[in-house]
């Protein structure tokens, strides 16, 4: 399928994930064909004029932003190749996330404040109908913008191409690598919170929690939409229940707190959200265009700061200490369903029958959880310099943001995967149905971990478990 876009309301985080995850195409329309004709055939006549300093485009770039250009030095200037800015290495991004960067791209072209060639913006439109993305690592992303990750993404495009004044700038200033990665989270986080209230509300019943626990009238009592949006979606997927007795007195914290904790990690993936919505449609361009339309002094072309989206890495933060308090809760309720004295289930659920024995499952939990914690530390301004470069100083933080909240949330899968066949068997031993609403997720857990007696390498399984939970996270519908 192919979206058609006008204006920067159409990009939408809806629209990105079209675009990102399930690989739809994309066109300018009429409107944005004028608008940035318009834009570009404005910008021409005004580099004309001697009164006006344009960075990038009448001086040159970084620490030679001092010299002016002559008319014949700025073309040269222009037709400058980027191949010496990719200079960092090692994994490259999903390609998922190379898509949504070039979707992002897009903002500061459709309404002509890039001032860009219509030839060249319709070249990276063209990049998302290929076959496929150029290869962007993720690591090594440490300059004072995003120069180092979009050379790597335009550096052909920019060599098959001619380019023009400011042209370049277009391709790789400004801050959509920021949009997109803080955008890919965001969908990854609506997406695996849904998973993990499902898998906890699975492990909730199948620790016969008192309902009390998650009681509507607790919706209001603790005044947080967030929290009632928990305990609402908890008490819904549990169900009324199959009519045997309750667990006659409280559960233990780790379930009590599942309403809190999972409120939290709504509340910062709606955050996340707000920030990417709001990212996608922003115009980051360094210089930016203001086009006729939006005049209203002097200025028509000013330098700005826009490539530095300082919301982006503290809304991923945020996901990353909620994806490793809910890791940590999942530790807890595997340990505790398997404890008799506590949960009042069978001991071991079963061990003592001849099934095999899953002590040993919290404590891989432990590893990841652990490894989590490391990464939930807050994505600061960098301390060095950004290559000490006259007025380079500053350098952007939000790959490193996006390389911990992908990484964390590969592990709260992997830590959802080992609790899930955990609950499942206290279902058994104890005879209870799973309920209604989460029936779908217990057939994909029984697919993957048949929980079977025999020398079984329950990594192995869970494993398998683990990335079936990652394809439904990133599900392109």
């Amino acid at each position: 399928m192919s979206l058609t876009l006008n204006s920067r309301s159409d990009l939408t985080l809806e629209n990105c994930r079209r675009v990102a995850w399930g690989k739809d195409a994309v066109a300018f329309g009429a409107e944005a064909k004028t608008a940035m004709a318009k834009a570009r055939a404005d910008f021409l006549q005004l580099i004309e004029r001697p009164d006006i300093t344009i960075y990038g485009v009448n001086t040159g770039f970084g620490h030679h932003a001092k010299n002016r250009l002559t008319p014949a030095q700025r073309k040269e200037h222009a037709q400058q190749l980027t191949f010496h800015r990719a200079v960092s290495w090692g994994e490259p991004l999903p390609e998922r996330v190379t898509r949504a960067i070039v979707f992002a791209r897009l903002a500061n072209y459709i309404e002509g404040h890039g001032a860009v060639s219509p030839h060249l913006a319709e070249a990276v439109a063209a990049m998302l109908s290929g076959p496929a993305m150029p290869k962007v690592p993720a690591r090594g992303q440490g300059g004072a913008g995003e120069i180092l990750s979009l050379s790597h993404l335009f550096v052909e495009l920019s060599q098959a191409h001619e380019l023009a004044e400011k042209d370049m700038n277009a391709l790789i200033n400004g801050s959509p690598a920021a949009a997109a990665l803080v955008a890919d989270a965001a969908l990854a986080a609506k997406t695996r919170l849904d998973l993990a209230i499902e898998v906890l509300a699975l492990a909730a019943e199948a620790f016969n929690a008192p309902h009390g626990h998650f009681a509507p009238q607790l919706e209001s009592y603790w005044n947080n939409p967030h929290d009632a949006w928990a305990i609402s979606t908890l008490r819904n997927l549990m169900g009324p229940g199959n009519g045997t007795a309750r667990r006659p007195y409280q559960a233990p914290v780790s379930i009590r707190i599942l309403p809190r904790v999972l409120g939290e990690a709504h509340r910062a993936a709606t955050v996340a959200e707000e920030v990417a919505r709001q990212s996608l449609q922003a115009v980051s361009d360094n210089p930016v265009v203001i086009p006729e339309r939006d005049v209203t002094g002097d200025e028509r072309v000013v330098s700005t700061g826009g490539y530095h989206n300082s919301q982006a890495p503290a809304a991923m933060d945020a996901l990353v200490a909620a994806y490793t308090n809910i890791a940590v809760l999942t530790g807890r309720i595997s340990a505790k369903l398997q404890d008799g004295n506590v949960s009042l289930l069978p001991p071991f659920l079963g061990y003592a029958d001849g099934k095999s024995y899953m002590g040993c499952m919290p404590m891989a939990i432990v590893g990841y959880e652990e490894e989590m914690r490391m990464l939930a530390q807050p994505t600061l301004l960098p301390g060095s310099e950004s290559g000490g470069f006259g007025q380079d100083d500053i350098a952007s933080p939000v790959f490193m943001a996006w390389s911990k909240v992908d990484r964390a949330g590969l592990l709260l899968e992997q830590c959802l995967a080992t609790l899930a066949p955990i609950a499942m068997r206290a279902f058994s031993e104890t005879k209870r149905p799973v309920p209604e609403k989460l029936g779908a997720l217990a057939s994909l857990i029984m697919q993957h971990y048949a929980d079977a007696d025999g020398p079984e390498v329950f990594g192995d399984h869970l494993a398998k478990l683990a990335e079936a939970f990652r394809a439904r996270v990133y599900a392109a519908e």
